[in-house]
């Protein structure tokens, strides 16, 4: 019921972000348009010449890579905070997001065009997967890896990372310093279908790959110990997970920039919800992440006339004031951090 509901409230939304805009086009001539885009001659003609030029070339393609950048990141928190038990673990932890953002402006700066257009998305995935190896092996110690420790190194390769991203502004002319201020306040803008079916592969590569972690995971939240005595191999599982980890941020935040607090928010609140299994918990919250960041994007380009809001502004000021109740409601049922 949880999963069918959140995909009713999918379709609604996508309906409802592709008519939306400064060209208003009305619910049933999105549904129409888009069976007429497939070959499907029904529903309504387009009241306006350019409703399906729009809906298909603008318009489908951003809700299309909402819901799949929305998923992967969700998903990607759903598998952090499983294999570390902690709910406060999220993607970026691991420093992917922060690895991204400075391999896209030194692509950006050094004004790299090996790749064409594609090259700053393309130096964004190789720095992203670059650092989460980096925070994985700086954290691993005799053989196995702590939460703390990696949480601690993953701050601080976030923190070498942000003033590589100083670094690289100081460098950059006016023009190169905008490109990185817009790339890390994320971004659905000028989503095309070539990179909808760059990172849908990517993402579904991944999901699929996280859905055979759902028993391991769920072993491990008995402890460490039981898992092993179970036949966990929680080093393994933990290594698995912090690599679709990366692949599942990399891959999303190469396009779309730093979307923060949907890989929090989303998988925490399924779990509030539907209790802790993972074999629900991972699909359901790839379908709240999808649901999260169409609603954030809707609202990014309708909250404001002719303007359009950060997208990572809109989710952090929705995931900022949770994780601030997140931490006072860990602490108040933990009896403390002491």
């Amino acid at each position: 019921m949880l999963i069918a509901g959140l995909l009713v409230a999918l379709v609604v939304l996508a309906v409802i972000a592709a008519a939306s805009g400064q060209l208003s086009i009305p619910p049933a001539e999105v549904a129409s348009g888009f069976l007429r885009g497939l070959g499907l001659d029904m529903g309504p003609a387009e009241s306006h010449p350019r409703a399906d030029a729009t809906l298909w070339s603008v318009r489908f393609p951003r809700v299309a890579m909402a819901i799949v950048v929305g998923a992967a990141l969700s998903v990607a928190g759903a598998l952090m905070q499983g294999a570390f038990g902690n709910p406060l673990a999220e993607p970026s932890v691991v420093g992917v997001s922060a690895g991204a953002a400075v391999g896209a402006a030194s692509a950006i700066v050094f004004g790299l065009t090996a790749f064409g257009a594609w090259t700053s998305v393309l130096c964004a995935f190789v720095a992203g997967i670059i650092t989460t190896a980096a925070v994985y092996l700086f954290s691993r110690s005799n053989g196995r890896t702590e939460v703390v420790t990696l949480v601690l190194t993953g701050i601080a390769v976030n923190a070498v990372a942000g003033a590589a991203l100083a670094f690289l502004m100081f460098l950059g002319d006016t023009q190169a310093r905008e490109e990185i201020v817009f790339w890390q306040l994320g971004s659905l803008n000028g989503s095309r279908w070539e990179h909808v079916l760059v990172v849908a592969p990517l993402a579904l590569l991944g999901v699929l790959l996280a859905a055979r972690l759902a028993r391991p995971l769920d072993l491990l939240s008995l402890g460490e110990r039981p898992a092993r005595h179970l036949g966990v191999n929680v080093e393994r599982l933990r290594i698995v997970s912090i690599v679709l980890v990366g692949l599942l941020t990399a891959a999303a935040v190469s396009f779309c920039g730093i979307v923060s607090f949907v890989g929090l928010v989303v998988p925490h609140l399924i779990r509030m919800i539907s209790g802790p299994g993972h074999k629900l918990l991972l699909p359901a919250s790839a379908v709240g992440g999808a649901v999260c960041l169409l609603a954030a994007d809707l609202v990014a380009r309708t909250a404001v006339n002719y303007a359009e809001l950060p997208l990572g502004m809109v989710t952090a000021a929705v995931g900022g004031p949770f994780f601030f109740w997140l931490l006072h409601r860990t602490r108040r049922t933990a009896g403390g951090w002491g």
